[in-house]
């Protein structure tokens, strides 16, 4: 992996999807199993499988094409979605009597750059089971179409997540990236050019994890080891009662300054960034807590694009992505296709490249664990899931500052995760205005991405 990041390579290749049956069926027969090995997961639900049953049908039918559109809050979301194809659909299509072809599976879309740090026979997982990846940040028009090509041609539906990369939020959807309606609307158009009358429909998919115990012990033991790590004193106030909300919100919130303490430091002496003092501007702590963060993380993400020339303009998620790219840019270079060709020299400085390219980027990725964190979170709907999530995205930022590339993220406790499938987006009913112009395109793909956005919401936090 480190010689990969630091050092210059030839551009990234395209992994073209190879589905293999036996493979799907293996990894299906093991897939509980690895769950249960590999995860805190005890427990996989699912709500509204009666809706997703007959698109499978429909689909099976040859009357549609859908693709799911799936919150992406962790790292074992796919195991999670693995385990409603395999195991509740039928489950529930053998309930309802409705017979449906074996197997059950989704094509997907994965992030190009995920088997560089999970290692390279991801990828060749991901093609075996019929995933296309797609490199963030930029115009994959090889992977786009590929991804197209699916949609309109693939023997399963489509998944993938449209915000984009996980943000440790059960409770919170990132921006969503307008991509997926984009697909929504070619898919569309290339069924319209040829003539076939499948209608195409976007399916919002809700992943939410809870806690079968409430792990506060965890919590205070995990807070304890971040106090210890940042320099804080080890809290022994309340040694020997038992933790909770009330006992461990302040030491959270202290924890969360005494950082922001740290790096607006840092930030300021070694990056000379103007960060605003808003601490006695403000009286509330936690509405001081998200002004501070937002300015520190538009000044880290401002380093990173100052390095590669990029203007600072969008969402910090957006902004993320075009850094990343930028720095594969720097990394994965078109110039070095043919290594042995370069000189020495030419080598060596394409490596000096990467090797700024990738300091640069660790910048951006600070900023990227906490694009979904706002000072309100918690005090919203103080739940210790919510605890959970927050402590463990500050356990995340501090291994990234600490370079602990090998650290597993902590389990705090055994977790269920409930799946719930939403109504059906109509993609084809929106095609007229789509095809009208381009003024028409934009605002139906902005359209959809707000009703999709919208729709996730709702899962999410269905009591709004």
């Amino acid at each position: 992996m480190s010689d990969v990041i630091y050092q210059a390579q030839p551009p990234l290749e395209f992994i073209p999807p190879k589905f293999n049956p036996l493979f799907l069926q293996a990894v299906h027969l093991l897939l509980p199993s690895w769950i249960s090995w590999q995860t805190a997961i005890t427990q996989i639900e699912a709500d509204n499988l009666e809706v997703l049953v007959d698109l499978y049908r429909q689909f099976q039918e040859g009357k549609i094409r859908f693709l799911l559109a799936f919150r992406h809050p962790k790292t074992d979301d796919p195991f999670c979605l693995a385990y409603l194809f395999s195991q509740l659909v039928p489950r529930v299509a053998r309930e309802q009597g409705t017979a449906l072809q074996s197997p059950i599976h989704a094509h997907f879309i994965y992030d190009r750059g995920i088997p560089l740090w999970a290692g390279s026979y991801v990828g060749w997982v991901a093609s075996r089971l019929g995933g296309t990846p797609i490199q963030r940040g930029k115009a994959d028009w090889t992977g786009l179409r590929s991804a197209r090509d699916l949609f309109a041609n693939g023997r399963f539906p489509m998944a993938a997540a449209p915000e984009g990369a996980t943000n440790g939020l059960s409770e919170k959807v990132s921006p969503l990236e307008p991509g997926i309606a984009q697909l929504g609307f070619w898919c569309a158009e290339d069924l319209h050019k040829d003539n076939r009358s499948e209608q195409v429909l976007i399916v919002p998919v809700g992943i939410k994890y809870s806690y079968v115990d409430t792990p506060w012990r965890a919590i205070a033991g995990l807070l304890s080891e971040l106090e210890a790590a940042s320099g804080l004193p080890i809290n022994s106030a309340n040694q020997g009662n038992v933790p909770c909300l009330e006992s461990l919100y302040p030491r959270l919130l202290t924890l969360a300054e005494h950082l922001l303490d740290l790096m607006e430091k840092f930030y300021k002496r070694f990056y000379h960034q103007n960060l605003p003092d808003v601490k006695t501007e403000i009286s509330d702590r936690n509405e001081v807590l998200a002004v501070r963060l937002q300015a520190l993380l538009n000044a880290a993400l401002q380093i990173s694009e100052q390095h590669f020339d990029l203007q600072s303009k969008g969402k910090l998620s957006d902004r993320c992505r075009r850094v990343e790219q930028a720095a594969w840019n720097n990394i994965f270079r078109e110039d070095f296709k043919d290594v042995k060709a370069l000189s020495p020299v030419e080598k060596a400085l394409g490596d000096r490249v990467a090797e700024e390219a990738n300091a640069r980027m660790w910048h951006m990725r600070l900023v990227e664990s906490f694009v979904a964190v706002s000072g309100n979170y918690i005090r919203e709907k103080p739940t210790v899931e919510r605890f959970a999530e927050t402590t463990l995205i500050l356990w995340q930022m501090i291994a990234r500052i600490k370079g602990d590339k090998t650290s597993q993220r902590p389990q705090l406790g055994k977790q269920q995760v409930k799946i719930t499938i939403g109504q059906p987006i109509s993609v084809s009913e929106r095609y007229s205005t789509y095809k009208e112009n381009r003024l028409g395109a934009r605002q139906a793909v902005a359209d959809l991405t707000n009703d999709l956005q919208q729709a996730m919401e709702s899962l999410m936090n269905p009591e709004k």
